[in-house]
């Protein structure tokens, strides 16, 4: 039987140099060389693909860790990012909602995709903090609350302290969520303390929490902690999804499901 070629085995590779830069926050090439057992151009190829993924910056021999940490684009340069598996994730969302229920839309742009599928569902209620969503939906379809706050810009959504006056009034049936990052270590993470603040307090009043997230959300790290896993009950993402990453999240109890 024929050994397998080093680049299939990238993402075992992968996953082993974010644990050494998790230990290491300076790599160099010769050293992965030995610890990992290829060649120098094949950790010269692995560094450039997860430097492109935002894990970690190259210099003259080696590598520096950034922590995965992510920068927040403006929204509508999200919707263009992963544009086709966004729209599966949110048609399978759309399976999970039944009549009547009572339903939370996060500021997220896959969840924009699902507010759009909502437009004929007049047996629904929709709370949400996003005005994306609220335009999507103001003309015909569920009934609409909006939650008021604080306007974040960037994310066309209300945030902080005053979001709790509504929020924590309601018991939604399904909150539906996006995120800036997703890792097994921080859970769900976003650019801005106030937006985390009401993602948070939004999945405390939810009787199911379900995260809307493509595969490019998996092992990313931004700035703080909007949630964790054992907060989220199921997760709705693509086929490209780490295997592993989804591994670990059954076994956390979270169900994993590949649109």
């Amino acid at each position: 039987m024929p050994m397998p070629k080093s680049r299939d085995l990238a993402p075992e590779r992968w996953e082993e140099l974010r644990g050494i830069l998790g230990q290491n926050r300076v790599v160099r090439v010769e050293e992965l060389t030995q610890q990992l057992g290829v060649s120098a151009a094949t950790i010269r190829r692995d560094l450039g693909e997860l430097e492109k993924l935002g894990e970690l910056r190259r210099v003259y021999g080696g590598a520096v860790s950034t922590g995965g940490r992510l920068d927040e684009p403006l929204f509508d340069d999200k919707t263009s990012v992963a544009a086709a598996e966004k729209r599966r994730i949110a048609a399978a969302a759309l399976e999970f909602i039944k009549p009547n229920d009572t339903i939370y839309l996060d500021g997220g742009s896959t969840v924009l995709e699902l507010a759009r599928l909502l437009k004929d569902r007049s047996n629904v209620t929709v709370v949400t903090n996003s005005l994306r969503a609220a335009v999507e939906l103001a003309g015909r379809g569920p009934r609409l609350i909006l939650v008021g706050g604080e306007l974040r810009r960037l994310a066309q959504t209300t945030v902080g302290p005053l979001t709790r006056f509504v929020i924590r009034e309601l018991h939604v049936d399904i909150a539906f969520m996006g995120t800036i990052g997703l890792s097994l270590a921080e859970g769900l993470t976003t650019t801005d303390p106030t937006e985390a603040y009401t993602k948070e307090l939004v999945m405390e009043h939810a009787r199911q929490v379900i995260l809307l997230a493509d595969s490019s959300k998996a092992h990313k790290i931004s700035f703080t902690r909007a949630g964790r896993l054992e907060d989220v009950q199921v997760i709705i993402t693509d086929a490209k999804f780490d295997r592993k990453l989804a591994k670990e999240m059954r076994k956390r109890g979270v169900e994993v499901v590949r649109a």
